[in-house]
């Protein structure tokens, strides 16, 4: 009985391996405009999943995993493609630079899970800070936070 039910399961693992996953990276129309220190950062931590130059690792290539991967893969691309920068309009860009920021600082990105088969891709201080420096040295920075901030203190100076 037990070999019998091994035997099913060696040949329905060998089966799925036939459903095809689309490792596709599409033409990149425009990289991310940053300086090179920063897109070395995002090319280590973000690019395998967030562009169209995603390095396909072997694990991507066995069924079932490979369905989480492409999976994956296609969300993020969906979320932030650094790939096709230029259809994002300056605000979203902005945004984008402001949320990987955010996500990055916290922790949430690259995710744990990416971590455990790519712990060289977890940003360092110095990626940070380099990813910070970018985030001040464009639209999404501060200036516009600090406007509405000092518009809030004034009201409750004024209460």
């Amino acid at each position: 009985m037990l070999k019998n039910v091994l035997l099913g399961l060696i040949i329905i693992i060998v089966l799925i391996q036939f459903i095809p996953v689309d490792r596709s990276n599409p033409t990149v129309t425009q990289d991310v405009v940053a300086p090179e220190p920063v897109k070395q950062v995002l090319k280590n931590s973000c690019y395998d999943c967030h562009s169209n130059e995603t390095v396909w690792p072997w694990y991507s290539y066995i069924a079932p995993v490979s369905w989480l991967v492409t999976n994956d893969v296609e969300e993020a691309r969906a979320h932030i493609n650094f790939s096709q920068w230029d259809s994002y309009n300056a605000k979203k860009q902005a945004r984008i630079i402001e949320e990987i920021l955010e996500e990055v600082d916290i922790g949430e990105m690259p995710l744990p899970i990416y971590l455990l088969l790519h712990p060289g891709a977890k940003p360092q201080e110095e990626d940070i800070l380099v990813l910070t420096q970018w985030y001040f040295s464009t639209d999404a920075g501060p200036d516009e936070h600090a406007e509405g901030e000092e518009h809030e203190q004034e009201r409750t100076e004024d209460n």
